[in-house]
């Protein structure tokens, strides 16, 4: 079993910033992916972004490129999302996600998810 634990989250301003922190219980093979997503109240779960600590290929949605960035330390065995120019509709639980899917943001194939942390973008 992995444990995920995420930090970082809180309340920010548009075109604020914020990282969130991913740190995971033990050391994964290096061909697992991780990742975070997110879910807003009353909407689907959706893919943001994830890095491979094999070689470091990052995959990002469309509403993720540009303003967010996401980082991974397979020796501190952690993930960071740095996020950039906040909007309102980024408010949402932030999930970091860990295992081998067939594509990067298939949800349902990440073997383990830590509780999320809020999120909260102020116009």
């Amino acid at each position: 079993q992995v444990q995920l634990v995420e930090s970082g989250g809180g309340l920010v301003r548009t075109g604020g910033s914020l990282r969130l922190s991913c740190t995971t219980s033990r050391r994964l093979s290096d061909s697992f992916l991780m990742a975070w997503f997110r879910q807003a109240p009353g909407k689907k779960r959706e893919f943001v972004a994830a890095v491979r600590w094999h070689d470091g290929i990052t995959h990002y949605s469309d509403f993720a490129k540009g303003r967010f960035a996401i980082s991974g330390d397979s020796a501190k065995k952690s993930v960071d999302l740095q996020m950039m120019n906040l909007k309102p509709e980024d408010t949402a639980v932030y999930y970091c996600a860990t295992g081998l899917p067939s594509a990067a943001d298939y949800d349902l194939e990440y073997a383990f998810w830590g509780q999320g942390t809020q999120v909260t973008v102020s116009s």
